[in-house]
């Protein structure tokens, strides 16, 4: 069988998953806190034909010869660039301007997020939409934890740029009760993505360096704002263009196998 043909059945793998990446870009592009991913090919084995030589004397050397058998996807890596803010007017609405995550935690386990839509719950714990508690510090008696604001006893509740949970306690007067923890990692792109805007860590990110906001290379938040889907609809676009050429070009490789192989066949008649 002609290898012209398996390189090409390669192709048509790599430009599908490409496709595929570009797709949940698109469909994600109003999604809160997301962050886009691109498609990186590379080439797989090359087959050597004939080895190279050094030359000497009279004669001159020769290069090697090399035939390669297709491509494959090396990477769906993460794209990490800031994505536009909208405002919202809702206080717990919380955007990170600069690097770091949202840490937060469900049955025990932490995971990580930019999507910063939290409400609080029925109990008072401030939560993502899933269900996921955010975690912070107590600036009342220094316990860390799942952020717990009892709203009988706090009214007027307001997040400050550097996390610092604020409310009125009975007597009218302001108290701080909470600061939002923060993380961020050596490898940002070895994070693991949970879907519902939650990354997990793994040995490719490095541990987790938790801190507060402004301090330690995190960035900022600002309240009664989102961060939006950083997809570029323009590349997206263009991607989608490039993958489906690709897929085209790599179809019309099978193709023109095919028609040699038949006259190979007809050789006999």
């Amino acid at each position: 069988m002609l290898r012209s043909m398996f390189s090409a059945v390669s192709g048509l793998r790599s430009h599908q998953t490409m496709m595929d990446v570009t797709g949940n870009n698109i469909a994600n592009v109003n999604t809160t806190g997301y962050k886009s991913s691109r498609t990186t090919f590379q080439e797989t084995l090359t087959q050597l034909t004939r080895g190279g030589t050094a030359g000497g004397g009279e004669v001159a050397g020769r290069n090697p010869m090399q035939v390669g058998l297709g491509t494959q996807v090396a990477a769906t890596d993460l794209v990490f660039t800031q994505g536009a803010s909208q405002a919202t007017g809702r206080p717990t609405d919380l955007a990170i301007q600069g690097d770091g995550f949202f840490v937060v935690e469900q049955a025990g386990e932490a995971y990580y997020t930019r999507a910063g839509a939290f409400s609080f719950d029925s109990a008072g714990h401030l939560a993502t939409p899933g269900g996921q508690r955010l975690q912070g510090e107590n600036l009342l008696d220094g316990a860390e934890g799942d952020i717990l604001v009892d709203p009988e006893e706090y009214t007027d509740i307001t997040i400050g740029a550097d996390g610092t949970v604020t409310g009125r306690d009975e007597d009218g007067e302001l108290v701080d009760l909470w600061r939002i923890s923060m993380a961020r990692f050596p490898n940002v792109e070895g994070l693991e993505h949970e879907g519902n805007g939650l990354f997990r860590d793994s040995p490719a990110a490095g541990a987790a360096i938790v801190g507060f906001a402004g301090e330690d290379g995190l960035g900022t938040l600002q309240a009664g704002t989102l961060e939006m889907s950083n997809v570029d609809l323009a590349q997206e676009f263009t991607n989608l263009i490039l993958s489906q050429r690709g897929f085209q070009a790599n179809a019309r490789t099978i193709s023109t196998s095919d028609e040699l192989l038949q006259e190979l066949v007809n050789l006999k008649r």
